[in-house]
């Protein structure tokens, strides 16, 4: 984590459509503006920080609204689990405070980006925060030959496979059987959906850990249905007739902001064990 300067500029608040979401957003902007920022309800690059009120989802949906950008996010929970926001409602006027007394600390996480080529070459790219899911369309088997960079793993025949970021490790990944993952490590992560074992068919059935310079590389064969469903942090698109799907690390970042007493494992014992 790196530390960063405010600038008492301008704060974007963005809240989730719930009625308790939006008042704490106005709370928060009165707030705000009475400490001498300007509250600002759209972004664009002269923002300085985003805030987001809601959930887990709603911080992934914010940005993915903004493309992803650099500038430093804080999330104020009111959903359930809350594992990236760092505030809750009550801590507003710490934060305030702390933030104008330069009390914080980046946390820098990595994206990934799966570009999906279609049969005549075009190609779709999507990016995520927690993960990239692969999956069969309309909860049909889905039959993936799997690469990761240029050796050749596997035919795996199941749902789908997962490949989460370590700040995903702990989202679908988890639900899934994965590994939690230190966000401080740098390292993608291969979970089977599902997977099928019989005596016809062999898939593997957990976890696999890649160095961050490997990407996974997975060619659809269309045995029932010519359709590949691709979903980047739940959010989901249809395609069809896809030739190849290549997933790694992108080049873009999410930075949140957190207070410097913040610890993954802390957060992981509160939220999950």
């Amino acid at each position: 984590m790196t530390v960063r300067d405010a600038q008492n500029g301008k704060i974007s608040i963005f809240a989730k459509g719930d009625d308790a979401s939006a008042e704490i957003g106005s709370s928060f902007g009165t707030k705000l503006k009475n400490a001498g920022f300007t509250v600002v309800p759209h972004f664009d690059e002269t923002v300085e920080l985003i805030v987001c009120i809601g959930g887990d989802g709603s911080l992934l949906n914010t940005l993915a609204a903004l493309r992803f950008p650099s500038t430093p996010i804080i999330g104020v929970n009111t959903g359930h689990l809350g594992f990236f926001q760092e505030l809750q409602p009550v801590e507003l006027d710490e934060f305030i405070f702390r933030y104008k007394e330069k009390q914080f600390v980046i946390q820098e996480l990595k994206t990934l980006r799966a570009r999906v080529v279609g049969a005549d070459g075009d190609a779709d790219v999507l990016l995520g925060l927690n993960e990239i899911s692969i999956h069969g369309a309309h909860s049909r088997v889905a039959d993936l030959n799997i690469f990761i960079g240029d050796s050749f793993i596997e035919t795996f025949r199941g749902d789908g496979i997962l490949v989460s970021t370590p700040a995903g490790s702990t989202a679908y990944n988890y639900a899934l059987g994965g590994s939690i993952v230190d966000p401080r490590l740098d390292l993608l992560q291969i979970t089977p959906i599902a997977p099928i074992n019989n005596s016809a068919y062999r898939s593997f059935t957990s976890s696999v850990l890649l160095p961050p310079h490997l990407s996974v590389n997975v060619f659809p064969e269309f045995v029932r249905e010519p359709d590949i469903l691709v979903a980047a942090d739940g959010a989901e698109r249809t395609y069809a007739a896809v030739k190849q799907i290549h997933v790694a690390f992108s080049g873009e970042t999410v930075r949140l902001l957190r207070f410097p007493h913040y610890d993954f494992w802390n957060k992981v014992k509160q939220k999950l064990l």
